[in-house]
């Protein structure tokens, strides 16, 4: 068992979604209020006082943390999202998986 309650939080599912995968859950840390509380203040940690005025947060899983880091941070957020799942004028960055 890990020592972290919010790392031991995060369910692992093998195999998914396909063979040879493990796929890492934050969903039961979103159930949660104390540890959604806590990913939080680990992620806004480094950056008070930096002068961040946006956080960036890529659809989809991005989204569930960006808008309470952008929150804790007092800055604005900017939704990353594939093209064309936006009805106003975007910005495009083209770039290719590692």
């Amino acid at each position: 068992m890990l020592a972290d309650p919010l790392l031991a939080a995060v369910r692992v599912v093998p195999d998914f979604p396909s063979a040879g995968i493990r796929f890492l859950d934050v969903t039961p840390v979103l159930a949660s209020r104390a540890h959604a509380d806590d990913a939080l203040e680990r992620l806004a940690a480094p950056w008070p006082g930096a002068g961040i005025t946006h956080v960036a947060a890529v659809e989809a899983r991005g989204f569930w943390f960006g808008g309470g880091l952008a929150d804790r941070l007092r800055a604005g957020l900017i939704p990353v999202r594939k093209p064309g799942k936006l009805p106003a004028a975007t910005l495009s960055e083209s770039y290719s998986l590692e």
